[in-house]
């Protein structure tokens, strides 16, 4: 058995964070495919093991076959392993913290329901769809600027805040975004992609049953 089971699908940028962290990492994990669009995370035995019902979810064996749920908190998990990922003081651990909590709050929470509702409900010109788009530009802005003269966002390093804001974002075109708009966040990612063991979502995330 691997250490790790991730519970995740291809269309999923949160799967994809804790799946490129445990690619960055050399980790042995098992992708393990959840059937998100005909409802298996509402399933009972899926919240038996997650009551949110969302995914990601890790389970790791390593550790007595503990589950882990929400992003942020499976790569803070991960970082506990994995500490290349992890700040190496006090203060950049607390840029860590809170370069996670901007992105699950402002820039995936954004990023994620615009490319939803642009990309797979086509209703990207609604009022909603607006809205959040302009959210969206709003974080997009934040990270270009903070990126300005900086390889890596919270550290001297690549952390998991690296990799928490990345999540979603190598699929542009899925939310109308050029980044020769945001050079410093194309710049970064050029970084992210030259990474050790870097993996594109679609050659470590399942897409069916048998990851095909």
């Amino acid at each position: 058995m691997a250490d790790y089971t991730l519970h995740c699908f291809l269309e999923s940028g949160n799967s994809y964070k804790p799946a490129l962290m445990l690619e960055l990492a050399g980790a042995d994990w098992d992708a393990r495919w959840v059937n998100f669009f005909k409802g298996e995370h509402r399933s009972p035995e899926y919240l038996a093991q997650n009551e949110m019902g969302e995914v990601p979810l890790l389970i790791d064996h390593s550790q007595g076959d503990v589950p882990v749920s929400q992003s942020g908190v499976i790569l803070w998990h991960l970082a506990e392993r994995f500490t290349q990922f992890a700040a190496d003081n006090a203060a950049d651990n607390r840029e860590v913290l809170r370069w996670v909590l901007f992105d699950n709050h402002k820039l995936t929470g954004n990023v994620a329901t615009y490319r939803f509702l642009h990309k797979f409900m086509e209703k990207g010109e609604t009022p909603e769809g607006q809205f959040t788009q302009g959210r969206m530009i709003q974080a997009l802005k934040v990270l270009n600027r903070r990126l300005d003269g900086r390889d890596w966002v919270a550290a001297d390093k690549v952390t998991i805040a690296d990799i928490s804001l990345c999540g979603y974002l190598f699929w542009p075109d899925h939310f109308g975004v050029d980044w020769a708009d945001y050079p410093h966040i194309g710049a970064w990612l050029k970084r992210i992609e030259d990474l050790p063991n870097y993996s594109k979502p679609e050659n470590i995330l399942p897409s069916g049953p048998s990851g095909s």
